[in-house]
């Protein structure tokens, strides 16, 4: 019962204390609006954040989705083959070192101002911790164990989709938890450079506006969508690899 009433309590106590605070010390609302100044907002402006939001969900899932596929591939090849791994960890390493709001522009001049280069930004910033989570789990299968395979007649194919997923599923959803998040970070980024539907978007047009208190309820709107997400993503992690943590709250666990 403390559990699942933790995070509740946890969230009201922040939100009681910035309240305070926001009472007690006279801090501007274009500097820090009081939480009840921009629940106001979020009323008022309800419409426009619901449509908005709903193309960043939009955006945000797809490409996401796209990450996953892509990733959980790209990871069952890379790990598969070390020869495959050395090759292409530099380059991958590489290219995930690029600033991503630096492609934005470049995505823009290729497909121009909209939905496509959230899409692909939401896709490259949540694809490299999937495939590299996946092909983790596939490489560092212990040779011990390959070895007995082997001898008992199993190919490579078989190693890899009797042992090596099933090893990598946890390394995965854990990716999963962590891409879903930052697929948002991709998807705002290229709405508030590159398009006029969007959280990103309308968090520019209400800062043009100094009207803080709405950018701070996009904030929670994305914030929000974010935790439905993880809570779907930890969801679907229970269910199909309970038995990864079965041990976490079982008999001796602290």
């Amino acid at each position: 019962m403390i559990e699942r009433a933790m995070p509740w309590m946890v969230i009201t106590g922040f939100i009681l204390v910035w309240e305070l605070i926001c009472l007690i010390f006279p801090i501007k609302t274009f500097i820090l609006p009081a939480p009840h100044v921009i629940v106001q907002s979020m009323i008022t402006w309800w419409p426009q954040i619901l449509e908005n939001s709903g193309q960043t969900l939009f955006t945000t899932v797809v490409g996401f989705l796209i990450a996953v596929a892509f990733g959980l591939a790209g990871g069952v090849v890379i790990g598969s083959s070390t020869l495959i791994y050395n090759g292409f960890y530099p380059l991958l390493i590489g290219f995930n070192a690029i600033p991503k709001v630096a492609i934005v522009p470049i995505l823009v001049l290729w497909f121009g101002i909209g939905t496509v280069p959230a899409i692909i930004t939401a896709f490259i910033i949540s694809f490299f911790p999937i495939l590299v989570n996946v092909a983790t789990g596939i490489a560092t299968v212990e040779p011990e164990l390959k070895d007995v395979l082997r001898a008992l007649g199993a190919s490579n194919r078989q190693i890899i989709m009797k042992v090596g997923l099933p090893r990598s599923m946890p390394y995965f959803f854990a990716s999963l938890k962590v891409a879903i998040t930052v697929a948002f970070v991709g998807s705002i980024m290229s709405e508030t450079v590159a398009a006029n539907v969007g959280i990103g978007a309308l968090m520019m047009a209400a800062q043009g506006r100094f009207e803080v208190p709405l950018v701070f309820a996009g904030l929670i709107a994305t914030a929000v969508m974010g935790i439905m997400l993880y809570v779907i993503a930890e969801t679907i992690e229970r269910r199909v690899i309970g038995w990864a943590t079965r041990g976490i709250n079982g008999p001796g666990s602290v």
